[in-house]
C-alpha cells in the first residue's frame, strides 16, 4: 500500500514537469475519485474553495482513457454522483464539470458516501479498470465535521477492497474519525487543516511526502524531475537556490531567509489540553517556519522536543541537513497527551539540545521557538533564564489559555519581539507569519558568520 501511495504523489509530481519539461517521466495510471463533504456546515465561498482545490490538483494529474481516470461525488444526507470515471477523458472536461458543482448543503453522511465509492464508484461498469490490471484505485475524502453515521467499519472494508484512503479535514474534524478513513501510514493519508483558506497548502504537503527523503534544493531553474519504475519511484524537486516550492507545487518563491544561518530549536507542548487535531496544526506551523529557512550543512539547523509530563527529542540539531528530511520527522511525530511540564523542556534544551554532542555549532547564533497552549505544571522562570543568560535568544508563542505572565517570564526582551500570542489555533496563520520576519531579521547572514568564525580563528 506504502508503494501506492508513493506512486500516486510521484504522478502529482511527474506530470507537473510537463509545463518545464520537453520530456516528462511517464506516470502511472490512476482510477481517482474524488469524494466531497457538502454538508449545510460548509459555507457558500468555503464550497468554492475546495472546487479550486481539486482544480488545481487536477493539474498535476494526467487525464486521459488509458491515462488517469478521474471521478467525483459529493455527499450530504445523500449521496449525489457528479461524474464517473467513465464520464470525461480529458482535463478540461472534468474542470467544467467541478466548475459546475452546485452545494447541497444538507447533512453529513461520510459512511454512506464510502459505502457508494466502493459499491458503486470503483465498479468496472462505471468505469474502473479490471482489478488484474493492478491500475491503484485512490479515492480522496474532503470533510469538515462529525459524520452522522458510523465510517470505521466501512472504510476498512474499502481498504481491504484495494482502495487506497485520503482523508482531507478541515476545521474542527475529529482526528481520530480522519484516522478511521485514511488508509496506513496515517502520516501519509490523513491530513487536517485549521480552515478552508488553508486547503491548498496540502497540494504541498502532497508534494512534500512524495520527495520526503528525494527533494532537494540546487542551483537550478523551477522544475520537477521524477523517474518511475516497476520497482520503485524517485523525485527530485528543483528550485533555484534561495527559493522554494509555492503551495501550488509549481511554481518557486524566495525564502524569507535564504542567507540566514542559525541553530534553531523547536520546544513544542504535546499536553493533554492541546488535543490530537491542534497537535496536527501545530506540526503544520513547524513546517511553514522550516520552509522559510535556508536548511543546509552550513545554513540553519534544525532540533525539536516535545513535551508533556516528559520531554522527548524528536530530532537533534546534527541529525537532518535537508527541509525536507526535517518536515518528514516532524510529520512523523506521535502525540504525547498528558501533562504540560514546560519547565522541564527548557532545562532539556538548555542542557542538552544547544550541546555539542546533540550538533549545536561553535559561534553560530542560538534560537529556540517555543510553543505552548496552558499554563506549566512546573516553574518555568529558572531555566528560561539561564538559556537566556546563555545566550540563547527564546521566541515564545502561546494559543488559548497560555497564561501571559509565563510567556514573558520565556521569552527573550523586547517582549513586542519575542512574544507572539493567538486565540485560537485558526489564528496562527497571522502570527506565523510576524514570526517568521521576526526571526529572519534578526539571524546574521552567512557571509556575517563567516567573517566572524574567521576572525576568531586569528586568535586560537
Amino acid at each position: 500500500m506504502r508503494c501506492l501511495a508513493l506512486g500516486l504523489f510521484c504522478l502529482l509530481c511527474c506530470n507537473a514537469a510537463q509545463t518545464y519539461r520537453q520530456n516528462p517521466c511517464k506516470a502511472i495510471p490512476l482510477d481517482f475519485v474524488f469524494v466531497i463533504d457538502s454538508s449545510r456546515s460548509i459555507r457558500p465561498n468555503d464550497y468554492e474553495k475546495v472546487k479550486t482545490f481539486i482544480i488545481n490538483l487536477l493539474q498535476f494529474l494526467e487525464i486521459g482513457q488509458n491515462a488517469t481516470r478521474v471521478g467525483l461525488l459529493q455527499y450530504g444526507s445523500v449521496v449525489q454522483p457528479e461524474f464517473s470515471l467513465s464520464t470525461y477523458t480529458t482535463k478540461s472536461e472534468v474542470e467544467q464539470a467541478v466548475r459546475n458543482m452546485e452545494h447541497l448543503a444538507t447533512g453529513t453522511m461520510t459512511g454512506l458516501a464510502i459505502q457508494y465509492t466502493m459499491e458503486t464508484a470503483f465498479t468496472e461498469e462505471h468505469g474502473a479498470r479490471p482489478m488484474n490490471l493492478h491500475i491503484p484505485r485512490i479515492a480522496m475524502i474532503v470533510t469538515d465535521g462529525r459524520p452522522q453515521d458510523t465510517v470505521e467499519e466501512i472504510a476498512a472494508q474499502a481498504r481491504q477492497a484495494g482502495i487506497q484512503i485520503f482523508a482531507i479535514g478541515v476545521g474542527r474534524v475529529d482526528m481520530n474519525t480522519l484516522r478511521a478513513i485514511g488508509s496506513e501510514p496515517h502520516s501519509e493519508h490523513v491530513h487536517l487543516v485549521a480552515n478552508f483558506s488553508q486547503i491548498e497548502t496540502l497540494i504541498s504537503v502532497f508534494q512534500s511526502k512524495l520527495c520526503s527523503d528525494m527533494c532537494e534544493v540546487v542551483d537550478h531553474q523551477c522544475q520537477h524531475i521524477c523517474v518511475s519504475s516497476p520497482a520503485s519511484y524517485s523525485c527530485v524537486c528543483k528550485c533555484r537556490k534561495g527559493y522554494t516550492l509555492r503551495p501550488d507545487g509549481k511554481t518557486c518563491q524566495k525564502l524569507e531567509c535564504s542567507e540566514g544561518v542559525m541553530d534553531l530549536v523547536f520546544v513544542i507542548d504535546g499536553s493533554k489540553s492541546l488535543g490530537p487535531n491542534n497537535f496536527e496544526l501545530v506540526k503544520q506551523f513547524v513546517n511553514s517556519i522550516v520552509d522559510s529557512l535556508d536548511i543546509s550543512k552550513t545554513g540553519t539547523h534544525v532540533g525539536l522536543l516535545q513535551y508533556s509530563t516528559k520531554v522527548r527529542t524528536e530530532f537533534t540539531l546534527g541529525q537532518y541537513s535537508t527541509a525536507q528530511h526535517i518536515k518528514s520527522a516532524v510529520n512523523r511525530m506521535q502525540y504525547m497527551g498528558r501533562g504540560s511540564m514546560t519547565g522541564s523542556a527548557l532545562r532539556h534544551m538548555f542542557e542538552s539540545s544547544f550541546s555539542t554532542k546533540e550538533g549545536a555549532r561553535f559561534n553560530i547564533p542560538r534560537v529556540s521557538i517555543v510553543f505552548t497552549d496552558g499554563r506549566s505544571q512546573d516553574d518555568v522562570s529558572e531555566w528560561a533564564t539561564k538559556a537566556k543568560n546563555s545566550g540563547i535568544t527564546i521566541y515564545a508563542l502561546g494559543v488559548g489559555k497560555a497564561i501571559e505572565q509565563e510567556l514573558r517570564e520565556i521569552a527573550s526582551e523586547p517582549d513586542e519581539k519575542h512574544l507572539y500570542y493567538a486565540e485560537d489555533f485558526e489564528k496562527m496563520a497571522e502570527i506565523t507569519k510576524k514570526l517568521k520576519s521576526r526571526i529572519c531579521a534578526g539571524t546574521p547572514h552567512k557571509a556575517e558568520v563567516q567573517e566572524s568564525l574567521q576572525g576568531s580563528q586569528k586568535y586560537v
